[in-house]
């Protein structure tokens, strides 16, 4: 019989998101206040009726649909002052629910059209994160977007910021937005200028896409990471090498089954990347439109796959083990996290085991009991 494991022992637990949208993250208040201050017309201030057109309900059948509600989003985040708003709301709101490193990313490109440059688009959310980082200590990293979309062009004038602001608080370069009609390789010239400036890159594939999006991603840019990746299941090979290379994958479940990437919970690959040993981490994606948590995730997959606490206590690891963090840092962090996650029981009272920064990077399984003395009574 499975031991339930309760919401509240979740959000206790010292987490990571890595897979983070700023424009799909911000409160509701904050969207109506934003408009208000701006002028801005929304479709409706009725806080219900607005929630209803951002949340991705029933209505939404694809990723495209589940797109059009940035439209709103963004049209409130034209401004110095609104990035930096709700750059240090999202990094408050993660600090809430016991996340100590986040990485948000979003595309600079999309709020330039009042005027501002890109460069000052990226300062003013630093601005807001390295607030949120004085007032709560949450650490974080920031993750430039391309757009597929907007062609090739754009994405090396994106992997040209990432290069001006390494050290100062980017750590990451991603290609986002619909995979049909638009393959990473056409993107290949500014992954290569963000790796041969030693920064890291994730891309979004395996999506809306199949598993050939992924090996584009891979082998064709050179992505470190994977976002989403839920075809990847339909190709046993690639799978496989992902696995081997220990590729991370930035699941976000909830997200995935609101895109129809997977069509339910149930035919959901994250339980079996997992059983499998793929390095999984589990993510929020847009924390507005999914109406989620990195928590909420992760109570979601006890529930749906029974996953027991010392499953959960190797995600959060692998969600450490895969930040774009200089790897000093990340060890040290990761210690420290260990040796919190230690301190949480298995609500069945079983042993949960170490869980750690270790060579193999394999889950690490309980101490062996020392011997007995030859001295002691058997």
């Amino acid at each position: 019989m499975r031991t339930e494991i309760p919401l509240e022992l979740i959000q206790r637990l010292p987490k990571t998101d890595l897979h983070c949208h700023l424009d799909g993250s911000l409160r509701l208040e904050t969207v109506i206040d934003l408009a208000r201050k701006q002028a801005v017309k929304l479709p409706t201030f009725d806080r219900g009726e607005l929630f209803h057109l951002l949340f991705a309900g029933d209505h939404v059948a694809s990723l495209d649909d589940y797109l059009r509600a940035f439209d709103i989003s963004l049209c409130v985040m034209l401004t110095e002052d609104a990035l930096e708003r709700t750059a240090y709301e999202l990094a408050e709101d993660a600090w809430r629910e016991n996340v100590r490193y986040i990485e948000v990313r979003y595309s600079p490109l999309l709020h330039i059209r009042e005027g501002l440059r890109p460069a000052q688009v990226v300062e003013a959310v630093l601005r807001g994160l390295r607030h949120a980082k004085r007032e709560f200590g949450i650490r974080y990293g920031l993750i430039l977007c391309a757009i597929r979309s907007l062609g090739a062009e754009s994405s090396l004038r994106i992997a040209e910021l990432c290069v001006a602001f390494k050290n100062r608080g980017v750590v990451g370069f991603d290609l986002a937005g619909s995979e049909v009609n638009f393959p990473a390789k056409v993107h290949r010239q500014a992954f290569q200028l963000v790796i041969d400036n030693n920064i890291n890159c994730t891309a979004h594939a395996g999506e809306s896409f199949g598993p050939d999006s992924v090996h584009q991603a891979i082998h064709k840019c050179g992505a470190h990471r994977i976002g989403h990746g839920t075809r990847l299941v339909e190709s046993g090979d690639l799978l496989n090498y992902v696995n081997d290379h220990r590729i991370a994958l930035e699941v976000c479940p909830s997200s995935n089954v609101q895109t129809r990437a997977a069509t339910s919970w149930e035919t959901h690959p994250v339980d079996f990347y997992v059983d499998y040993g793929l390095r999984v981490t589990i993510n929020t994606d847009n924390r507005l439109m999914s109406d989620t948590t990195v928590t909420k995730e992760l109570h979601l997959c006890h529930q749906h796959y029974d996953w027991s606490l010392q499953t959960i206590k190797e995600i959060i690891i692998a969600g450490f083990k895969s930040a774009f963090m200089p790897y000093r840092e990340k060890a040290d962090l990761l210690a420290e996290v260990s040796r919190e996650l230690a301190t949480f029981a298995d609500p069945a009272g079983e042993v949960t085991g170490r869980v750690g920064l270790v060579e193999s990077d394999q889950p690490t399984s309980a101490p062996p009991s020392p011997p007995k003395s030859k001295l002691q009574v058997s």
